[in-house]
């Protein structure tokens, strides 16, 4: 396997992890983790696909991450001033 390939794999790990614990309702759609596990995985997804050169999960993996981003910032401008 190249190096593309691993860190492919392991944002694809990520990605998928997030949603099994998702859908047997183990980790809720607006906790922390489950942001954190789709963006740190779209990411390396993304970076995977940068290196191989593959515009449309460049794309799709882009937009994710960016997604995820935004769930992010929302869920600390929706905190702020609770305990985290």
């Amino acid at each position: 396997m190249t190096l593309a390939d691993w860190i492919g794999s392991c944002g694809v790990f990520l990605i998928l992890l997030a949603y099994f614990l998702n859908v047997t309702s183990r980790l809720d759609s607006q906790h922390l983790l489950f942001i954190l596990l789709n963006l740190i995985g779209a990411t390396l997804a993304g970076l995977a696909s940068y290196l191989i050169y593959y515009l449309p999960f460049i794309i799709l993996e882009g937009v994710w991450a960016l997604v995820s981003a935004y769930a992010l910032y929302t869920y600390f401008t929706n905190t702020e001033g609770k305990d985290i």
